[in-house]
């Protein structure tokens, strides 16, 4: 029987120990500090007074009168005043000026408008705007379906990935090559309130991100201007050059998501004031606008970028996490995770009989491995073809001991790999071993919980 809950209310019966109180709880852990910092408000001390006049301005407020050279008077866009009022200083120089923008940030913080938590979170973390529109059709009252918010919420993340790519360095189609470094950058991005599903703002934060606003800024302008190329003297030859501005195969899938299903699309950058504007940038630039009928010259750019990025020699050292073949003696598909050589986090590569022996034998001994070849890039930079020699690397005893760890505790899967030998109709691989943990996918950072249905795993792979 259970105890009623009010146990530890009751008097004490006499000739009956006492109930305990029970122990107070747990606290609630402190989370860590973002990448933007331990910074969750903005702080009065720390504002520019100018910096605050310009983001109000951005945000559609109003100036209304103030005293000259001392402060002035602002109020929030169309019929969200509501009484809300803000004076700001012209500058640190004003009696009383933290107080007043102190008093300025408790406004805006209690302001009913949109606006006012943009600024807000401009003014907590220097960030660089960036802004999605889309024209759909409106539903009842306003409201637009639920996948049409999803799609422009898809588009915004990949553009945004491909900027970060992009920063990394130019490339055609990038496939699976620095996407934990580019994910890496994005984790400071911020995602400002959205009403009605048609606009997003993301703020990128100057301090992790300025490098990838403004790659991502040049790279629609030039994407632009090559569509314009196209329609105009009838050729491809500017999305080549746009390359080096950015574009690549995961910029024009992206603007393709943004714009597929509606009349059109517009993205626009806004420097944070406080930053200035990045050099070789305008002040402000003017929203660059796709429509569907750009989209069959998008499908084509990428197209032809994914069959024009050649494949990269590579010389990579890595641990083997799966192997796997459909007979005991002959070729066999070996996954590894790469520790140094590529620049992604996994390859497949399909090795002989003897090769595929070596590797298993490495990953038994708990050993990485050498393996020279080529990285293709039809497969997202993800199968290595032409392979060498397999030779496995010796380490110390505490090496050894530190990559199995790893292996096991931090699998560390790679949302962007996919299986291209996967097939769902087969029965079965008789030989397929798993990583470090055991026979199986246990330890491989890659599995599929669907891959449980077609894998039989016996207790070797033939090495």
């Amino acid at each position: 029987m259970h105890r009623p809950f009010d146990e530890h209310h009751r008097p004490p019966v006499p000739g009956r120990p006492p109930v305990p109180a029970p122990a107070p709880g747990r606290p609630h852990p402190a989370g860590a500090p973002g990448p933007w910092g331990d910074r969750t408000a903005p702080d009065p001390a720390q504002i520019d007074p100018a910096v605050l006049g310009a983001l109000l301005d951005r945000h559609g407020w109003r100036r209304r009168g103030g005293a000259p050279g001392r402060y002035s008077r602002w109020t929030p866009p169309g019929l969200a005043a509501n009484g809300t009022s803000l004076l700001v200083p012209e500058d640190r120089a004003f009696p009383d000026c933290e107080d007043l923008i102190g008093e300025a940030l408790t406004a805006l913080a209690r302001c009913g408008a949109p606006s006012a938590r943009e600024v807000l979170v401009s003014l907590a973390v220097p960030s660089d705007e960036i802004r999605w529109w889309r024209d759909i059709p409106e539903g009842p009252s306003g409201t637009v379906s639920w996948t049409a918010e999803e799609q422009l919420r898809t588009a915004v993340r990949q553009m945004l990935m491909a900027g970060a790519l992009a920063a990394r360095g130019p490339a055609g189609y990038h496939g699976a090559r620095h996407r934990r470094a580019a994910l890496a950058t994005l984790s400071g991005v911020l995602v400002g309130p959205a009403t009605g599903g048609r606009a997003l703002t993301a703020f990128v934060p100057v301090r992790s991100g300025r490098a990838v606003a403004v790659r991502l800024c040049h790279a629609l302008q030039a994407a632009r201007e090559a569509v314009d190329y196209r329609r105009a003297a009838g050729g491809m030859e500017a999305f080549d050059a746009a390359v080096r501005a950015g574009v690549s195969r995961e910029l024009t899938e992206a603007v393709i998501a943004l714009v597929r299903g509606t009349e059109g699309a517009r993205i626009a950058v806004d420097w944070s004031p406080g930053a200035g504007v990045p050099q070789g940038c305008a002040a402000r630039m003017e929203p660059v606008e796709f429509s569907a009928g750009d989209l069959a010259t998008l499908r084509a750019a990428s197209a032809r970028y994914l069959q024009e990025e050649p494949s990269v020699p590579v010389r990579l050292t890595g641990t083997v996490v799966r192997l796997r073949r459909p007979d005991p003696r002959g070729p066999g598909t070996v996954r590894l995770r790469v520790l140094a050589g590529a620049e992604v986090s996994h390859v497949r590569v399909v090795l002989d009989d003897d090769a595929y022996r070596a590797a298993g034998r490495a990953h038994l001994a708990g050993l990485p491995v050498r393996i020279a070849g080529r990285l293709e890039s039809s497969g997202g930079f993800r199968r290595l073809a032409d392979p060498g020699r397999v030779t496995a690397v010796r380490v110390d005893e505490a090496e050894r001991d530190r990559l199995m760890k790893a292996l096991r505790e931090h699998p560390d899967p790679d949302p962007y790999d996919e299986d291209p030998d996967h097939d769902p109709h087969s029965g079965g691989d008789a030989n397929d071993v798993g990583g470090p943990g055991g026979p199986g996918d246990a330890g491989d950072p890659d599995h599929d919980p669907d891959d449980a249905e077609r894998d039989h795993h016996g207790p070797g792979a033939g090495a």
